[in-house]
């Protein structure tokens, strides 16, 4: 395969300017399934790199990172510590980050929570699979079990998260919810329930039920999976 910077014969123009057109039209034709990860990469890379092959980029990127999904979620700082990644790049792949969030967010949004689980699952798993720190979320219901908000209480360290079932519940009453789903990321990948966390759990259920609120689930989300307190029979 012919260098970057290579001139095309026929054409006169660089090797990587045919491959990126190609590229697009195969986007355009069959869609992103498809592409392999690091092509879906190198047509995001297009955009902030206009002038040099980053087809060898974008599958160090892979390497690095595991996927197209780790790679776009990860944190500015890790991403510039790559070399070729300048803070352009940065920008392109949390635009692409942020879009796929809000894309995931009204799918659930003002939506019946458990006819609507999948969905759900896609959007906790986007917002909260691929971070380097704990996140605590609460998804607030009505008496409908339509969700009425999505909120992060906390945020922690890479294995601890400060959670205030008085907090919660109070926010709860707020905003005039019957029920919530609690949901948080393990930063390690490995999303089995820690005995902090099922005493967390225990904590919140019995701060909640004497005001009416239920707890439907606590989802705990890692890069290797999800877990459900309340299919475990947790709850």
């Amino acid at each position: 395969m012919a260098e970057a910077g290579q001139q095309d014969k026929a054409s006169g123009t660089p090797h990587h300017a045919g491959h990126r057109q190609r590229l697009r039209e195969r986007f355009r034709k069959a869609g992103a399934e498809a592409l392999a990860d690091y092509e879906l990469l190198e047509l995001v890379l297009f955009r902030a790199i206009p002038r040099r092959d980053v087809k060898p980029l974008a599958k160090g990127l892979i390497a690095r990172f595991g996927s197209f999904a780790a790679a776009i979620a990860a944190e500015p700082a890790r991403l510039l510590e790559t070399k070729g990644i300048s803070e352009a790049v940065v920008t392109e792949f949390k635009l692409v980050q942020a879009a796929a969030l809000h894309l995931a967010q009204a799918k659930v949004m003002k939506q019946p929570a458990i006819s609507s689980w999948s969905a759900l699952l896609d959007y906790c798993r986007a917002a909260m699979a691929y971070g380097t720190t704990e996140q605590f979320r609460i998804l607030f219901l009505d008496r409908k079990n339509i969700l009425i908000a999505d909120e992060i209480q906390q945020k922690g360290t890479v294995d601890h998260t400060p959670v205030y079932p008085r907090e919660i519940v109070k926010r709860a009453l707020e905003l005039s919810a019957s029920a919530i789903i609690l949901v948080h990321n393990h930063p390690s990948g490995d999303p089995t329930p820690s005995q902090a966390d099922t005493e967390m759990t225990k904590k919140i259920v019995e701060t909640a039920k004497p005001l009416g609120i239920a707890v439907h689930d606590h989802l705990v989300i890692g890069k290797d999976g999800h877990v459900s307190f309340k299919s475990l029979g947790l709850l």
